[in-house]
């Protein structure tokens, strides 16, 4: 197979890991902290979680660690969907394994977490091992989005581990999969069995975070790679000075990937869903918004420029969100006589007859092409899928139709020619920042020392992210510390609570300082393609948004 300089290049980076796991692994010792508990919830949590519930931080120092030298089995998922640096926590997992017992065995389960369930799996070598590090997608064991969540499965789980003598399961995924971690960490306790779970933090979207958990891993990359693309298209607009290019960006229970493409851009208009909600906001109170920019800058001349719309935007509209509730919880209770209607039509027609008056208001206010892309499939935890949602050509059709209005009251005297764009799948799987292979690295290696010292229902934690990786401080929390209870499929389940924008936070508050001179005065930025050689400040800084939170 003939490959790329780059992949050959990248192969041969060696991930750097903060200064206390660059000890001898015979060395590092687990040292437990505070006990913790959840945000909200604490008494519901601790009555479903009774044997993982409450456990405390953990960090790590240096002494002498015995652990390390037994021989261990460990089997690891990647679960959801991609996300860069995947295979770098696998290397890194693999490495501190090997290091530790070079007789330990690192078993791949294959597509996801279905790979437990039928017992598909690899057993990971060097020669596997070295063709993936450093290199984007999760293409060395695939992933899958089956929930761990049934006892049945659970027990299948147990079976399996068992056959193949495996202590201990790492999952690398969202907060969904990390969820379905903590209830398959309880349910080994709750059975006396000796079988460690922890979780990596994975997501794109960036909104598995807090105080332990800085930033998930791939949202640097992937923000980086949609910044390029944003700025070429910056670029292109402002050399043809013709196109309004509304930009649909990935993430879709959080703006963090559109705020973070617009600091490092500075486009003319980004929407966040968290102040569309907190200012309880219609579709016609943003389309107006974007409506009065188009008309400013047409009024300098310039009938060009660059919208960014979050993917979620839509379920951050209060009225909207009400209306998607609704017929998340219809489509889960009707499912069969849902699922018997084969045509839009009688599907629109069904869930219409089922609204309450207030929402069916608003979905009848919406292009027929919305309504039906609100009854799609949903995804495994019965959520709309808003990626199959368009709302960028929703605002190109809403505004089209407000500036008409504006002309014919002589406040808009301008040509509106608008392109669309969708940009998602291109940043799940680009090769991993230098950021990202370190963080990922330093995140599966620090996994190995959690499992080792028999510590369950842990997420691997890395932070002071924003410095140098030797001043990365390495550990681990409980994740029952951020859950919650949530309606899901029409009842309240325990989930890992989603980190959404802080509109007091440094990044929101750095870009509404900025946002009104960057959308009447063309102030773009050309972030340009993702670096890995060079200068440190060129090559290994992580995203403006971790920057601005940390300075």
């Amino acid at each position: 197979m003939t490959i790329s300089p780059l992949q050959t290049a990248r192969y041969a980076y060696e991930p750097k890991l903060p200064l206390i796991l660059r000890e001898d692994v015979k060395t590092i010792v687990p040292v437990l902290g505070e006990k913790t508990q959840s945000q909200s919830d604490r008494e519901a949590l601790s009555k479903l979680f009774p044997n993982t519930y409450g456990l405390p931080k953990v960090s790590f120092t240096k002494g002498s660690n015995p652990n390390t030298a037994k021989k261990l089995n460990v089997g690891v998922i990647l679960s959801g969907g991609q996300a860069p640096g995947g295979h770098n926590v696998i290397c890194g997992l693999y490495d501190a394994l090997k290091k530790a017992n070079p007789e330990s065995c690192l078993y791949g389960f294959r597509g996801g977490p279905s790979g437990i369930l039928e017992d598909k799996y690899v057993v990971l070598t060097d020669e596997i091992i070295n063709s993936y590090r450093n290199t984007g997608g999760f293409d060395m064991i695939q992933s899958g989005r089956t929930k761990l969540e049934t006892e049945e499965q659970f027990e299948v789980c147990t079976q399996v581990c068992h056959k193949h003598n495996i202590n201990a399961i790492v999952i690398i995924g969202g907060d969904d999969s990390n969820t379905n971690a903590a209830i398959l960490a309880e349910y080994f306790r709750k059975k006396g069995e000796d079988i460690c779970v922890v979780g990596c933090p994975k997501t794109i979207d960036g909104d598995l975070k807090n105080e332990s958990i800085e930033t998930s891993f791939g949202f640097d990359t992937a923000t980086k790679t949609y910044s390029e693309l944003i700025g070429n298209i910056c670029r292109d607009a402002n050399s043809s000075r013709k196109y309004w290019h509304f930009i649909r960006l990935m993430g879709r229970s959080a703006s963090h990937i559109a705020l973070e493409c617009a600091i490092s851009t500075q486009p003319n208009i980004c929407l966040v869903g968290e102040e569309v909600e907190a200012r309880n906001q219609s579709i016609q109170d943003i389309t107006n918004y974007i409506a009065d920019i188009i008309a400013k800058r047409a009024a300098n001349g310039d009938n060009y420029g660059i919208c960014l719309v979050p993917e979620g935007l839509i379920e951050f509209v209060p009225s909207l969100k009400v209306l998607i509730s609704e017929i998340n919880d219809l489509v889960a209770k009707n499912e069969k006589e849902f699922s018997a209607l084969h045509t839009t039509a009688s599907k629109i027609a069904y869930i219409e007859s089922l609204l309450t008056d207030e929402s069916k208001k608003v979905f009848n206010s919406l292009p027929e092409s919305i309504e039906a892309q609100l009854l799609l499939d949903r995804d495994p935890h019965g959520n709309v899928q808003v990626s199959l949602i368009e709302t960028e050509k929703l605002f190109i059709e809403t505004v089209k139709k407000r500036l008409a209005v504006l002309a014919k009251e002589g406040k808009y005297n301008g040509k509106f020619s608008a392109m669309n764009h969708f940009f998602g799948y291109e940043g799940r799987c680009a090769f991993p920042s230098n950021f990202d292979a370190d963080y990922c690295y330093s995140l599966g290696y620090n996994a190995y020392f959690l499992l080792s010292a028999g510590l369950t229902g842990y997420l691997s934690s890395v932070t002071n992210l924003s410095k140098p990786a030797e001043q990365w401080n390495a550990g681990g929390i409980p994740i029952t510390m951020m859950m919650n209870l949530e309606q899901r499929h029409g009842e309240l389940k325990p989930v890992i609570k989603k980190a959404l924008v802080e509109l007091d936070g440094k990044p929101f508050k750095y870009f509404e300082k900025h946002r009104d001179e960057w959308a009447v005065t063309t102030s773009f930025l050309y972030p340009g393609a993702i670096q890995y050689f060079g200068p440190s400040e060129v090559c290994d800084t992580t995203t403006k948004t971790l920057a601005l939170e940390q300075c």
